[in-house]
């Protein structure tokens, strides 16, 4: 059985997005189909298991944060 999901994730600024974009798309590779949409990430995942895909979840997710943690030191506004 095939499980499809989708993770949004929503910035402050696009740049940050685009920066979010690049810096998870080596991880992403044959696993993840992500794209953007303004000021939104969206991560596409699929699998053949819960299992696989909430690791890959998670995976992605941690990701995620320390990319967003690191935007953050960036944003002196």
């Amino acid at each position: 059985m095939k499980i499809n999901a989708t993770i949004k994730f929503e910035y402050k600024r696009e740049e940050y997005t685009k920066i979010a974009f690049k810096s998870l798309e080596p991880d992403n590779i044959g696993y993840i189909n992500s794209f953007i949409d303004g000021k939104y990430l969206i991560c596409n995942l699929s699998g053949n298991s819960i299992g696989t895909i909430l690791s890959t979840a998670d995976d992605l997710i941690f990701c995620e944060m320390m990319v967003e943690r690191t935007s953050e030191l960036l944003d002196i506004e």
